[in-house]
Order: C-alpha cells, then structure tokens, then sequence
C-alpha cells in the first residue's frame, strides 16, 4: 500500500496521540499554566459545560500572555484561548488531519466526540512519528 493510500484509510485513532490538559473557560491562566506544566503538556483545551470551546498552546503564552498581562491569578484562560478551534473526531482520516494543519498552519488538533467533548489533541508532532514508523 503506497504511503498516501495509507493515510487516507489510517485512522486518526491509530496515532500515538499526545498529551493535553482541559480546563473550564473560568479558570485561571495560572492554574491552567500550572496545570500544563504539571501534566508537561503543551497544549491545554478549554471547555464549556464539559464541551469544546476553546484551545491555548504555548504559542499563545508567548503571544498573547507574556509581558502582556500582569495578574495571571485573575485572568481568565477564556480571554487568551483560541475561541471555536477546528476539531476532528478520531475516526476520520489522517490524510484530512494532515490537510487541515497544513492549510491552517496548525500544531494541534483537538479531538472531540459526537457531542464536542475532547478526547485528544492530534500534534504534527504525532503525524511526523507515524510516518516515520510507516517509512522504516
């Protein structure tokens, strides 16, 4: 099977996914943060009554937190998330994973079930191992 059929039939689900840490849009960002790094992820979801609304990546500590905003106790991780992300469900394709980080300039996806619950966070990072284990 050449490597593009494979990608195309391989399911987001047969990743070796990585790590992520969810949180309520009311949390702090430096509970959110202390999370993150307690759990050593990198990305943390942001959810509302328990669904999808919502990510932050270290990229946006750097670009919207960082000498920018003085009290991290008494900021909301819902000011500086990325609001609505695009999500996937884990039974679609990697091809359509690998389509959506290359037309959006994504890292991360989340992974959410049929009612917009996350169950994951695809990473390029996820993609790039696969392929490597593929072409070995």
């Amino acid at each position: 099977m050449s490597l593009e059929s494979e990608l195309r039939s391989e399911r987001v689900s047969h990743l070796r996914l990585s790590g992520f840490t969810a949180v309520p849009a009311g949390t702090s960002v430096r509970d959110a943060l202390g999370r993150m790094r307690a759990e050593r992820n990198t990305v943390c979801l942001i959810t509302k009554e328990r669904k999808l609304n919502g990510i932050f990546t270290e990229r946006d500590v750097l670009m919207r937190v960082t000498g920018l905003v003085d009290d991290l106790a008494h900021a909301a991780i819902g000011d500086y998330m990325t609001s609505n992300p695009v999500a996937l469900k884990a039974d679609l394709p990697i091809a359509q994973a690998l389509h959506l980080m290359s037309l959006h300039g994504f890292r991360h996806l989340p992974l959410v079930d049929e009612e917009n619950r996350p169950t994951g966070i695809i990473s390029f990072r996820d993609v790039v191992g696969y392929l490597n284990r593929s072409l070995a």
